[in-house]
């Protein structure tokens, strides 16, 4: 289906490219600016392109490829249709601050006996509580 000329809304292929641009810029701890020096542009363009307020090109979308060190196919799911309501629930996580500052954290981890400890640990929280809040007043 074609957007109308007149639609002032992003197309929803858009904006699931520009969520996957920024989970993964943010996954690698770059920021906006970082990434449109490397391929010449403002760091607007790029918050343009992550809100999926403007396209990319094919040419453009190898660069900033190359750059996230990802291939092209990264930014589209080959298993889904792309829609504004099955965003991979992935990519929401890691583009979220705490999901980034987890992969960030867990990425310095070098033991992957630990890393393996870690992943099940969490795993059997999500077994045990998989509904239980923590209030925002208690510390951890």
């Amino acid at each position: 289906m074609q957007r109308l000329a007149n639609n002032k809304s992003p197309d929803p292929v858009d904006v699931e490219v520009g969520s996957r641009l920024r989970a993964r810029r943010k996954s690698m701890s770059m920021s906006r600016i970082f990434l449109a020096e490397a391929i010449g542009l403002t760091f607007q363009q790029i918050q343009k392109y992550e809100h999926g307020t403007n396209r990319m090109g094919a040419s453009r979308l190898q660069q900033i490829a190359d750059v996230l060190n990802v291939p092209p196919t990264f930014f589209f799911d080959g298993d889904a249709p792309v829609t504004q309501n099955n965003q991979d629930p992935l990519s929401a996580f890691v583009a979220s601050a705490e999901g980034s500052a987890l992969a960030r954290s867990f990425s310095k981890i070098e033991s992957k006996a630990l890393r393996r400890r870690i992943v099940r640990l969490v795993e059997e929280l999500v077994r045990i509580a998989p509904t239980e809040v923590v209030s925002s007043d208690s510390s951890l």
